[in-house]
């Protein structure tokens, strides 16, 4: 599912820094838990003026191990956009997704972006860096070095081969041992019900009796998650581009990289239309021009002036980067005419913004935690066999880009966890959470990374699921521009509104 739906937008934004100017705690409300947790619950938080006008930062302490609360804790960074409106809500929290996406960020960066003045008026707008995540307690493996190799070095056998997936194998276990041994205790508790349980933690802390919650891409599984564990405290929560909990990780995979099969025919359907286009003819034989495009440009060796050289794992997810916006369409289009030149310097901009690699070849960790997540959240085929058999359905259901996605995503993330240092924390299994409140599921008809499937069965899954539906491309809908999304949005998370049938954006 990486990059979150609105990390990377938010990234662009310019950061303004004002002086930290103390203001005073807020005081946590009573709350009935157990009593290892109480003294989390009970804390109060030290709110300071920060980044730009009308935000607040803090630190709010966590533990470790939910389970074991006297194992040690956790610093979770959080920011507020405090609301100076009269008829105030309360809080809405927000996660960009991921997993590895900075709430922080969307925030500090991106407010005007994620959220629109009806939101920003009603709600102290608050964002957070999940667990592992940035400004958090981090999720660290490898340094910037080591992390190119890690994604970057060239293949010592063909990509796709039995060979090339057993040299894999070593790649992996020494990446999974680096996590455990810079990370700690905390790699093994990054999963989905341990971040729900962040988010009642914050809930309480910020005075809210029930949650309010606007979660984007990876961010829809921590909210229903949090329905599942909470169900009486669910306030109002908006579910975008949801993943749906009851699909096993192959199928998920398979999915997925069907969703980015349609959204590139869609791309290439459309490009036939303009004048510039890299390809010719009937969309089948654009298809085929593409195929055969990228199997060269994968293969042939071109490098860039830093000496890292094109592979097709590293083409795949440069791929996969623009087509998570239709608004990035010119610029894939622009990709595709510099490999036909034998230029890869716009692919591997787009891989290593995918990848969270800067210029100067630090990395901020988003892959660390992709991987780290995706290991306790789902379960994963034991072997290379079971690697392979989902290759082969990844190659079927997305017959012109799915195999090389597949190579820096599935391959990667299905071995890592196979000798991942944690067992899996979660299992594919439906969430109902009865008892919820009326809970908003909103799904994009072709959206690439979460499928719109996904939006329908996680909202016939769930007991109190209201599914609103948009038609078009990209990932996640709301503030993307579609006012009838927007508008429903708004009604539900501002006045309750609950829509009485699909609108059908």
């Amino acid at each position: 599912m990486r990059p979150g739906a609105l990390a990377a937008t938010a990234m662009t934004a310019v950061l303004l820094l004002s002086g930290c100017v103390a203001s005073p705690p807020t005081p946590a409300p009573t709350e009935n838990v157990a009593s290892g947790l109480q003294k989390f619950y009970d804390q109060r938080v030290d709110w300071k003026s920060c980044e730009s006008s009308g935000m607040t930062c803090a630190s709010v302490t966590a533990p470790i191990d939910w389970a074991t609360p006297s194992a040690g804790s956790l610093k979770l960074a959080v920011i507020r956009h405090v609301t100076t409106s009269s008829k105030r809500v309360g809080s809405l929290l927000i996660n960009p997704g991921g997993p590895g996406g900075s709430g922080y960020d969307a925030v500090a960066r991106g407010l005007d972006y994620v959220t629109d003045a009806a939101l920003r008026d009603a709600f102290d707008v608050v964002g957070w860096d999940p667990r592992g995540v940035g400004r958090s307690t981090p999720v660290t493996c490898l340094d910037g070095p080591a992390m190119d190799a890690f994604l970057y070095a060239p293949p010592t056998a063909p990509e796709g081969s039995d060979a090339w997936l057993a040299s894999r194998v070593p790649v992996e276990k020494a990446f999974g041992a680096a996590c455990a041994k810079q990370t700690g205790p905390l790699l093994g508790h990054i999963d989905a019900e341990s971040n729900a349980r962040d988010m009642d933690l914050l809930r309480a802390v910020l005075g809210d009796a029930q949650l309010h919650y606007l979660g984007f891409s990876y961010g829809t599984f921590f909210g229903a998650h949090y329905a599942k564990l909470f169900p009486a405290k669910v306030g109002r929560l908006v579910l975008d581009g949801p993943v749906d909990p009851a699909l096993s990780e192959p199928q998920d995979f398979t999915t997925q990289m069907a969703g980015f099969e349609s959204s590139f025919r869609a791309y290439v359907a459309d490009c036939l239309t303009t004048a510039d286009c890299p390809f010719s003819g009937p969309l089948d034989a654009a298809l085929a021009q593409a195929k055969a495009l990228f199997q060269a440009a994968g293969t042939e060796g071109l490098t860039i002036a830093d000496g890292r050289q094109l592979s097709l794992g590293v083409l795949g997810t440069a791929i996969s980067y623009p087509l998570y916006d239709r608004d990035s369409w010119s610029s894939l289009s622009s990709m595709i005419a510099g490999l036909q030149r034998g230029s890869a310097k716009l692919a591997f901009s787009f891989a290593d913004a995918y990848n969270g690699r800067s210029s100067n070849g630090t990395y901020d960790h988003s892959v660390d935690v992709y991987t780290a997540a995706l290991c306790l959240d789902g379960a994963y085929p034991p072997d290379l066999a079971g690697t392979r058999a989902t290759m082969d359905a990844i190659a079927q259901a997305a017959p012109t880009v799915g195999e090389i996605l597949s190579y820096s995503d599935w391959v990667q993330v299905s071995i890592a966890c196979q000798n991942w240092p944690h067992r899996n924390v979660l299992s594919a299994a439906p969430i109902t959470a009865a008892g919820a409140a009326p809970i908003m599921v909103v799904g994009t008809t072709d959206d690439p990374a979460t499928p719109y499937s996904g939006a329908v069965a996680l909202a016939d899954q769930l007991d109190s699921g209201v599914l609103v539906s948009r038609t078009g491309e990209g990932h996640t809908a709301y503030a993307s521009g579609n006012a009838c999304i927007d508008r429903t949005v708004d009604a539900y998370l501002v006045k309750g509104t609950v829509p009485v049938a699909d609108p059908h954006c």
